[in-house]
């Protein structure tokens, strides 16, 4: 992969950060983007850091100007770190390929949001005594609502900007 130019690196997250912003907020229209079950079409953007660095920033800033609209500090906070952490885990098990997918990248928003997200709704937002079935229940159905969008949506995403190269730099060759 080649190297981005700071520029080039800047504009790409301020891109990917605008466009994550923007499909969360257009999910909230038919009100999917926050709760128990959360079908973010911008969770699909979660495989772009297998193709570009950028992406760990751009993720990070848009999940957080997402999560103002949830109006709760708590999701900002939780929510914004489980996109990082996913964003950087993505971009370090990019080369882990299963016919020529990788599906580890496309898992890892997966399950780190079934855990943090999941774990997030039921300490904040679940009924006291929920116990251990609250958390095993927010988590399974984050976990399914990632999966869904990740990998139904995600890997023809996926392939999408492979084909097109979207993150590709071009050079001018030197004269």
């Amino acid at each position: 992969m080649k190297k981005f130019k700071k520029t080039e690196f800047i504009i790409s997250g301020a891109l990917i950060a605008a466009a994550y912003a923007g499909l969360t907020y257009l999910c909230n229209i038919f009100g999917i983007s926050y709760g128990p079950i959360q079908l973010r079409l911008s969770e699909v953007l979660t495989v772009l850091p297998v193709f570009s660095p950028a992406a760990i920033p751009g993720l990070t800033v848009g999940c957080f100007l997402a999560n103002i609209a949830s109006f709760n500090v708590v999701d900002m906070i939780f929510g914004t770190m489980a996109t990082f952490i996913a964003a950087v885990l993505t971009y370090y098990m990019k080369d882990i390929k299963v016919k020529n997918i990788p599906v580890l990248s496309l898992l890892s928003p997966v399950v780190i949001n079934a855990l943090i997200i999941g774990l997030e709704i039921a300490f904040f937002f679940l009924p006291e005594g929920s116990g251990v079935w609250g958390i095993i229940l927010s988590s399974i159905q984050i976990g399914i609502s990632e999966f869904i969008v990740c990998f139904i949506f995600g890997i023809p995403f996926y392939f999408v900007v492979k084909k097109y190269r979207i993150f590709e730099i071009k050079h001018k060759p030197k004269r």
